[in-house]
């Protein structure tokens, strides 16, 4: 079968080729006269594929003056290509589309027009960056019109993965701290410590707070920090037993941990939303996080936290979400904000 380069598309005029190409895969959009319009994208693939020749003024045109018009008419063409290949090959038809997404798929047996669209793809490099805010925008303008998006990252040899992703809303069992007398914790410059045996118990008992360490018990500068703008406990210098102030108790805190505040509020609305959030340090996260009694049961989340705007690289985060998957845990990256939004982000095979 054979198309004429016109531009940035082909276009099929013998009507029963063009019949054949679309009736067999779904390929490009009918004309009137019974022609068929076909993508660069497209036009590769089939070409690739041997069921098309591309012509411009009665001579075929190599595969390699296809791929050099489409990079000249669309950005990351060929990362695109792989991605739009890639879903081919596993039997999916897979349409073009703009916006928050660069093709939009139909699950196996389904056509356009004919059923709803399964995914929204959004093809990725390796190489680029992992902005938080941009993938939550795709996700829930993906969510408000019932499609799944997936992000497939294409790596350097050409291997495309596929991630899963939503917007995330974690849910515990943690009633709200309430304790009978406020305890005093002795602070330790990059932590915190309960030595009365009673208050120490109590505490615990209070929101899972920290860890018991024979009749003491052992906070961590995040619990320490929230119990004290909580009001539920003073703290005091470990040394001089002078009192020390929320104000004091930050400064010192962005002094052993930079980034403190950013970790304060995200464990701060963690356990407002009842779940119990402790290190996630042994896994390379923020926190591990349970919806309930951690002392009966797995932390569910690996939860990061990251600051409204920042970016980071792609294979950082694959690596987060490999772990996680190793561990049989839920990653969330927290976006710290105005609030915290959260998102799921899990490998899958489409």
């Amino acid at each position: 079968m054979a198309g004429d380069l016109d531009a940035d598309r082909v276009v099929v005029r013998d009507p029963a080729e063009a019949s054949g190409i679309h009736n067999k895969g779904w390929f490009g959009s009918p004309l009137p006269g019974g022609t068929l319009e076909l993508s660069l994208l497209e036009a590769v693939y089939l070409v690739e594929a041997g069921r098309l020749e591309v012509r411009r003024d009665g001579r075929a045109v190599p595969l390699r003056e296809l791929f050099r018009r489409g990079s000249a008419s669309a950005a990351a063409f060929e990362i695109r290509y792989l991605v739009y290949r890639d879903l081919r090959s596993r039997g999916y038809v897979v349409e073009e589309r703009g916006g928050p997404a660069d093709f939009q798929v139909y699950p196996r047996g389904g056509a356009p027009r004919k059923t709803p669209s399964r995914y929204w793809v959004a093809a990725l490099s390796e190489r680029a960056s992992f902005d938080l805010d941009g993938i939550l925008a795709r996700a829930r303008e993906a969510a408000g019109v019932r499609k799944s998006l997936l992000l497939a990252l294409v790596d350097e040899e050409s291997d495309v993965t596929y991630y899963a992703v939503r917007e995330s809303e974690p849910r515990g069992h943690l009633a709200p701290a309430s304790v009978g007398r406020r305890a005093v914790v002795h602070f330790l410059g990059d932590r915190g410590m309960v030595v009365e045996e009673d208050d120490a118990r109590a505490l615990h008992a209070a929101g899972f707070f920290g860890k018991i360490v024979g009749r003491r018990l052992q906070l961590s500068l995040l619990e320490t920090a929230y119990l004290l703008k909580a009001g539920l406990v003073d703290v005091r210098n470990a040394d001089t037993d002078r009192p020390i102030g929320l104000p004091r108790l930050l400064r010192e805190a962005r002094r052993v941990q930079p980034d403190f505040e950013l970790r304060l509020r995200a464990y701060e609305d963690l356990t407002a939303r009842g779940v119990i959030a402790k290190t996630g340090f042994k896994y390379g996260a923020h926190f591990r996080a349970y919806e309930g009694d951690p002392d009966v049961q797995h932390a569910k989340y690996l939860v990061h936290a990251l600051p409204r705007g920042e970016r980071a690289m792609w294979p950082e985060i694959s690596r987060a979400v490999r772990l996680a998957h190793g561990v049989k845990k839920q990653i969330l990256f927290g976006e710290v904000g105005e609030g915290v939004r959260y998102m799921k982000l899990e490998r899958v095979r489409p």
